[in-house]
Order: C-alpha cells, then structure tokens, then sequence
C-alpha cells in the first residue's frame, strides 16, 4: 500500500475535511484545511485520493502509522498457515513401522497441521484395495481425539489417499505455545531472582 499524501504535500484547492474525532467538516479550501490542522497540533491526512473532491482527515500521523503498523504485525501472526503434511504406508505394513508413522502423524495433527495419508500399492497388492481402507480407517480411530476425517478413503491408481484435519486450530496451538512458552520464561525469571536473594 503507498503512503498516503499529508500536509503541505496535498496539492488540491478543495477537501472533505472530517474532523479528529470523525465528525464531518464540510468541503473546505486546503489552506483552511491545513491552518486547522496546525491550530489542533495534528497532521492533515489523505483518506480517499480517489473521491471528487478528495477526503482528509485531521490525525495524528505518527500515531496512526504505528497502529497500523502493528494491526498488520498481529493479522500476520493470528494467520493460518496450516500445511497439509503427507505419510506413506503400505498395504502389509509392520506394526512397529506403523506405530512410528502413526506418532508422525499425531503430532502434526497436535501441532495444526493436517495429514495426507498415502497408501502405496504394488503389483498384486492393487487387487486388494481392502487391506488399503482398513489400514486407513485403524489409523482415523487410533488418532480420533487429535483428527477428524475430511475426505475418506478413495482409490487413485496405485495409491489410496485420505485427508485427516486437526481438531483444533493452528491459531489456537500457536497461541497455547506463546503461552507457555511466557510461562517457563516468568518461572525461570523468578527462581533467578530467588537464587540471588539467597
């Protein structure tokens, strides 16, 4: 987004003026515009270049950058980056080799981020689709409070594919993290502060 135009650097003969506190001035020359300004100690702000005649608000600029500045800082950190993370089986699968992928699995649902589950036919192994879906549907129910379904099994050439999603937000995982992560720094804080007092 450009910058917009303030003070001296309007270079219009007529505003809308809208006060400090969004009240409506009224259509005035920009030089009244400007003196105004300079009496209430604030900047003349450029709002909508594009309106006949332009509109400008009277503000504190310094002031209005910054918390823009920072409303931009917290959309970017509430933003959903949610990832779609991919784990292949296959059909005759060891329990040991299954029990690691599943724990892959569970913790990428843990941390937000959903789960494409793969399974890999060969050769003959494509005739047996079921060994396929009830793979699949033991891993949905062995992970069920961490994931729900959000598409079922479905046969796609030699793989067989399932989408399981969080039950709970990347935002929210976030900010339990944040949390506890504030949490373990207070405590470390505090017992400094304790082994100095000693």
């Amino acid at each position: 987004m450009s910058e917009p135009r303030i003070n001296e650097r309007i270079r219009v003969p007529e505003v809308r003026l809208v006060g400090p506190s969004g009240e409506q001035v009224g259509v005035v020359r920009v030089e009244d515009a400007l003196r105004l300004a300079e009496e209430a100690d604030l900047d003349l702000v450029e709002v909508a270049p594009d309106a006949r005649p332009p509109v400008c608000k009277l503000m504190d600029y310094g002031k209005f950058k910054y918390e823009s500045a920072m409303k931009a800082r917290d959309a970017r950190r509430n933003q959903v980056n949610t990832q779609l993370k991919e784990i292949q089986f296959r059909p005759k699968i060891d329990d040991h080799d299954y029990a690691t992928k599943r724990g892959h699995v569970e913790r990428f649902l843990k941390g937000g981020d959903k789960v494409k589950a793969l399974v890999r036919f060969r050769g003959r192994e494509q005739s047996r689709p079921e060994l396929g879906i009830r793979l699949l549907q033991r891993l949905a129910e062995e992970v069920a409070e961490l994931g729900t379904i959000e598409s079922h099994p479905r046969q796609d050439g030699r793989t067989m594919v399932m989408v399981l999603a969080p039950t709970r937000k990347k935002t929210e995982v976030k900010s339990d993290q944040r949390r506890r992560r504030e949490q373990a720094r207070a405590a470390k804080r505090a017992s400094k502060t304790d082994e100095a007092n000693d």
